[in-house]
């Protein structure tokens, strides 16, 4: 019995590849990820940044012409898979505790969720739940830390949309944008995606490099 060809694509779908995914599963794919990524632990080795940028970049028409997608439904299943994950994320950790975290064996997760702890501690919860959003991993373990550390429902719902649709949408949007504008940037989209990576740490190494400015003048003038 031989398998279709549409499903042998999807059963031989790379996860960790941004393109086999929008291949295999296209916008659906997207918000699915979008979601995992977000809200359940299990999916902190999803490509969400380099989803994104791909995906817009793919809505462009220049790009692999192999794989098309279209930008107004793209936009919707971003959007409401990392709002949606997000807000399943801080329920678990509300009614879970640190439980959930504490099953896990991976370190790469125990440190992000270290990281997501340091975070909090240090800009509150509005601050941190909009910058977790632009760090692989500890995006994936803010969510249920903030339920499980007991931050109000109104503020991490605020931030976590605002933060959510910043994030999902204008890394869609650059890459839609790129896409316009550069004739065959795809054979460029490696070192794009790396590139799109460490600009998503700007926001967070800008907030620790003031952070140490500000304890550094308290000292002196202490």
């Amino acid at each position: 019995m031989t398998t279709p060809p549409h499903l042998a694509a999807q059963l031989a779908v790379n996860v960790l590849d941004a393109r086999s995914l929008l291949a295999a599963f296209g916008v659906l794919g997207v918000g699915v990820v979008m979601f995992a990524e977000t809200g359940l632990l299990v999916g902190f080795f999803l490509p969400g940044d380099s989803l994104l940028f791909t995906a817009g970049l793919l809505c462009s028409g220049t790009a692999d012409r192999a794989v098309h997608l279209s930008l107004g439904p793209l936009l919707v299943a971003a959007a409401l898979g990392a709002l949606a994950g997000a807000q399943c994320g801080y329920l678990l950790g509300r009614k879970a505790g640190g439980a959930l975290l504490a099953r896990s064996r991976s370190k790469r997760l125990h440190e992000g969720a270290q990281r997501a702890e340091e975070l909090l501690e240090r800009y509150g919860f509005a601050k941190a739940i909009v910058l977790a959003r632009f760090v692989p991993v500890v995006r994936t373990v803010l969510n249920p830390m903030a339920g499980a550390l007991g931050a109000p429902v109104r503020t991490f719902t605020l931030w976590q949309v605002i933060g959510g649709l910043v994030w999902s949408l204008g890394l869609t949007l650059a890459g839609y944008a790129l896409g316009s504008s550069v004739p065959d940037v795809d054979r460029y989209l490696l070192p794009l995606v790396a590139l799109i990576v460490l600009v998503s740490l700007i926001p967070l190494l800008s907030e620790v490099l003031r952070s140490r400015r500000a304890a550094k003048a308290r000292e002196e003038q202490g």
